[in-house]
């Protein structure tokens, strides 16, 4: 069950049965001294800075003020839960780089850092003020009520009093009046103090709350983590890799040798055909974990880059292929194996559904994007559909917030164009 807020508390009369009143009290009137204290801070910040500005040493301060709204609203977010106990978020997210220079270029780009500024400017010059009004005006009345009997006593012995400067009580009968007066107004102005202490959160909430900064910041996120499963997987492929070539098939090349010496020592008739079809088998099974092991992730992707690793793809397709990649610079990672892999599935399909007798693939890196096309003269008519693993190359691509086109009429001929960022906003560095 989700906790009272004092707006229920208010709306189901149980406002007066326990600490409500005074969370109210206390919410309005702790906003007096923080106000002041962001006034302050605002005038100081302003005026030393501005003055400051000519010889460059007021633009920190300036800076300082830019970002004052970020303390502030920490403080009010926590002061909140006086009057509503459900904790408001923080719309902030993290930088993608440790170090101050990343965290102030996240939070100067943020919508959220220039609400909670104006957050804190409205805090200082409106708020605070008619919160001290509003709720002093209340206990100074009440208090005043309540207080005459006492003041009547140890001020003026017994005479006359003035009452809050408006009636004035000439004896002790009255003043007890007065008093009682001031206990049963009490518990009826806490009312309007609760629901403006209700108006007051509801404001804080608004301005405070997550808003679609903090949409931006789960999408961005999820982004992240979309990265880092891709991130995962690809460092598992290339450990799969790793033990298939350093572990299985260096034993299948000891095994393939040792058939080989035998069938040298043992030409006789059966032994020797039966060494020579366990050497044949040895031979093959070899030639399938290499191809294994290229398909999970190839050695050249790694040791020389994209264009290399395409260019050995071309070399090994059914159908001849024309390699024109200018990539001056290797590109990161995760760009190179997810462009590496959708240009296998693109010439796989070439091979197996086109009927082409040429492809070609060209691509270009601009410094920005990476694009890279596959066409061939085939009979056209390819879909991301039925099978034909797009649909898995489109997904990938996005996660590095790129794109794959698909123009394939029928008769041909098919383009498979791939558009992805050089530095895609979410990669985990």
């Amino acid at each position: 069950m989700s906790p009272l807020t004092l707006r229920q508390a208010l709306v189901r009369r149980r406002y007066l049965l326990g600490g409500w009143p005074w969370r109210a009290g206390l919410y309005l009137l702790s906003g007096v001294p923080a106000g002041m204290a962001v006034l302050v801070l605002v005038l100081l910040l302003a005026v030393v800075g501005g003055a400051l500005t000519p010889v460059l040493i007021g633009l920190p301060l300036l800076l300082v003020l830019a970002l004052l709204g970020i303390p502030v609203a920490a403080v009010e977010r926590r002061r909140l839960r006086l009057v509503d106990p459900a904790p408001l978020g923080d719309p902030h997210r993290a930088p993608a780089r440790a170090g101050l220079g990343a965290w102030l270029r996240t939070r100067l780009r943020e919508r959220a850092t220039w609400r909670e500024l104006g957050y804190a400017l409205l805090f200082a010059g409106v708020l605070w003020p008619l919160e001290g009004l509003l709720a002093g005006g209340v206990l100074a009345f009440c208090g005043g009520l309540l207080a005459t009997p006492a003041v009547m006593a140890a001020v003026t012995g017994g005479e006359e009093v003035r009452v809050l400067k408006l009636y004035l009580a000439d004896s002790y009968p009255q003043a007890f009046a007065l008093a009682l007066l001031g206990l049963v107004l009490l518990p009826a102005l806490a009312y309007p103090l609760g629901w403006a202490a209700v108006a007051r959160g509801a404001l804080a909430r608004v301005m405070l709350s997550a808003g679609g900064d903090g949409l931006d910041a789960r999408i961005e996120e999820l982004g992240r983590s979309r990265m880092r499963l891709v991130d995962a997987f690809e460092a598992e492929r290339r450990r799969i890799e790793r033990d298939l070539h350093d572990g299985a098939q260096q034993r299948l090349v000891a095994l393939s040798m040792t058939l080989g010496l035998a069938r040298l020592e043992s030409p006789a008739e059966p032994l020797g055909g039966l060494l020579a079809k366990a050497h044949e088998e040895a031979g093959e099974a070899l030639v399938e974990i290499r191809e294994l092991i290229r398909g999970i992730h190839p050695r050249v992707l790694t040791d020389r880059g994209l264009a290399a690793a395409v260019e050995d793809v071309a070399d090994r397709s059914a159908v001849p292929v024309d390699v024109d990649l200018d990539l001056p610079v290797r590109l990161p990672q995760p760009v190179e194996t997810a462009v590496y892999f959708a240009l296998c599935e693109a010439l796989a399909n070439v091979a197996r559904h086109s009927g082409a007798t040429r492809a070609r693939v060209t691509g270009r890196d601009d410094g920005e994007r990476l694009t890279v096309e596959v066409r061939d003269d085939g009979a056209g008519g390819a879909t991301t559909a039925g099978g034909t693993g797009l649909q898995g190359v489109a997904d990938r691509l996005s996660v590095l917030d790129g794109r794959l086109l698909l123009s394939s009429p029928a008769g041909g001929p098919t383009v498979l164009r791939l558009d992805v960022p050089r530095n895609p906003a979410h990669l985990v560095e």
